[in-house]
């Protein structure tokens, strides 16, 4: 059987690759399982520090598997809920909340579940073929993934409603001005850019760009007061690290930094 999601790893990088490209790589159940089940994986492995998501073919994801997700409808409200919308969220609240940067690299269409996934992800990088729309409406539906509540605070409400209310498609030029992705490049360009950017950030500490993700995620959605408990509760987390003395010590020495990736200041290096 062929895997429905591809992994490969190179250097400290991991590719994550949806793999269903006759189905335009809908977000079957056992997709999104197969995806979570990787982030588990990566997030205990401590050689990957970063991670590319994208699709084979010509499409990122069209979204949730329409057929599957109609059956569950089908039985019941309670089976949808509990099959595919939970799934689903569980899924852009893991990608969101991850503690390694994610960079999805939207190669082709991205709607739906799969433009869900990108406003998810904290970073995204399209190709000039990608395409993306929130066609939800046109099933008779809101979005389910996270879409009426993440698209928003990065679009604003008036452009996210337009997009949410009619379902048209919109370029990765649109996509690039609401927020939703870093860049637009062409297309043979994408993978090697996603990687160029994740190559940026890695070259830093992991234990604070992990601090960061967190303090953003978390931070992002409450008032200012309580974003700056957070962002002082990741630096506490910060202050006895060996990666924190070493950044400290190579400043001070005018020397490039050697991070050890060490929650304790005084481990072995």
């Amino acid at each position: 059987m062929t895997a429905l999601v591809l992994k490969t790893v190179e250097g400290a990088i991991a590719t994550l690759t949806l793999n269903r490209p006759e189905k335009l790589n809908a977000l079957s159940y056992e997709t999104v399982d197969a995806l979570l089940r990787f982030l588990d994986e990566i997030e205990s492995d401590g050689d990957i520090r970063g991670v590319i998501l994208t699709g084979t073919g010509r499409a990122f994801s069209a979204g949730g598997d329409i057929p599957e997700f109609s059956a569950s409808v089908a039985e019941s409200a309670e089976a949808a809920l509990r099959d595919f919308v939970a799934r689903g969220q569980r899924l852009t609240a893991r990608v969101e909340a991850f503690r390694k940067p994610i960079v999805v690299a939207v190669n082709g269409l991205a709607y739906g579940g799969g433009c869900e996934v990108t406003e998810a992800a904290p970073l995204a990088v399209a190709s000039d073929r990608a395409t993306f729309a929130k066609p939800e409406i046109r099933l008779g539906m809101p979005p389910t993934f996270g879409g009426t509540q993440r698209l928003p605070r990065l679009a604003g409400r008036k452009r996210a409603m337009e997009l949410l209310l009619t379902g048209e498609t919109f370029s990765p030029q649109r996509a690039l001005e609401l927020g939703l992705v870093n860049a637009v490049v062409p297309h043979d360009a994408l993978l090697p850019r996603a990687r160029e950017l994740l190559e940026r950030i890695l070259v830093h500490s992991p234990l604070a760009v992990a601090a960061i993700l967190t303090a953003v995620t978390r931070g992002i959605n409450v008032p200012i007061a309580e974003g700056l408990l957070v962002e002082a509760e990741q630096f506490a987390r910060m202050a006895p690290t060996a990666d924190l003395r070493e950044g400290l010590d190579a400043w001070i020495g005018r020397r490039a930094p050697a991070y050890p990736g060490l929650w304790s200041a005084t481990a072995e290096r």
